[in-house]
């Protein structure tokens, strides 16, 4: 009973490190990347429209220097794609709970209206390598995928954004 105990104890430790473990050794911290998909997704992990579970933190994915890339995978919608595309890329697959009554297919997403016209958001500009970001105003409401037009803070002009999460739009060079 005390070797079990002992095991747990030493298991227990070892999981509740690995996060600091990972950051001292210049990996990503896996708690990070879900926090950023559950900002993508609009929902806690193992919610339904979340993700099923943690980012296994086993894995040493490099740290990224820029912001990570993520979009739905998928017809269905049934991941989200995580990418760094800076230093040295990496791309993992987080698979989603499916919302029950949720019809399958970018028509389900686009139901929802989650930018409201007149909402401060963030416009990412991303290419292959990079991205810059800035606050913006929508000047359109529309659903995750929709694209809209959005005004840059202090800009006169507008530009037309890809809504990826309630909070970002994008808009892709390539």
């Amino acid at each position: 009973m005390v070797r079990r105990n002992t095991l747990l104890l030493a298991a227990s430790l070892a999981a509740s490190a690995a996060p600091a473990l990972a950051q001292q050794a210049g990996f990503a911290d896996p708690g990070a990347i879900d926090a950023e998909v559950a900002a993508f997704t609009g929902a806690a992990i193992g919610s339904p429209g979340g993700a099923r579970q943690p980012v296994d933190r086993r894995l040493r994915l490099a740290q990224c220097p820029a912001a990570l890339q993520l979009a739905w995978q998928g017809r269905a919608q049934e991941m989200v794609r995580v990418e760094c595309t800076a230093g040295t890329p990496w791309r993992i697959f987080v698979p989603v709970i499916a919302v029950q009554g949720a019809s399958a297919g970018p028509q389900a997403a686009s139901a929802q209206v989650v930018v409201e016209r007149g909402q401060v958001l963030n416009i990412v500009v991303a290419g292959r390598g990079f991205s810059v970001s800035q606050q913006g105003e929508a000047l359109e409401e529309g659903a995750i995928g929709a694209w809209i037009r959005v005004r840059p803070e202090g800009g006169r002009d507008t530009v037309r954004a890809r809504i990826e999460t309630p909070q970002r739009v994008v808009i892709p060079v390539s």
